[in-house]
């Protein structure tokens, strides 16, 4: 057995495939009408197909899990957020970790939570 996809729920898919495509570089594999697969494995959900399935209730920004993404040049992929999403809310701003690493973490347009780091 393998993980194939991680999936997060969101509001606006055509929105959310522009985010992770201008901030990773993400690209759309296949759009299932309300069930979209971006390459590395990241699905987007619409919240309201996923509410209906779930019969559940969606809890924005629940600090769950986090999707996490690599990158060296941090300090260059934060002028891109800023200057592309300056309504960002931020978990925390630019930190270094005991061991090194730089890390920010922020929420993106349906609070789901994300962390860019530095490679170890």
């Amino acid at each position: 057995m393998k993980l194939k996809n991680v999936l997060i729920v969101v509001n606006d898919i055509e929105r959310s495939r522009k985010y992770y495509h201008d901030l990773f570089g993400l690209e759309m594999v296949l759009d299932n009408d309300g069930n979209m697969i971006l390459t590395e494995g990241l699905v987007l959900q619409d919240a309201a197909i996923w509410k209906d399935f779930l019969g559940k209730d969606i809890l924005p920004c629940s600090n769950a899990s986090e999707l996490y993404f690599e990158e060296k040049d941090i300090e260059g992929f934060i002028q891109k957020l800023e200057a592309l999403y300056p309504d960002t809310v931020y978990v925390n701003q630019l930190m270094t970790h005991s061991w090194g690493q730089k890390v920010i973490r922020f929420y993106d347009p349906d609070g789901n939570l994300i962390e860019v780091g530095t490679p170890m």
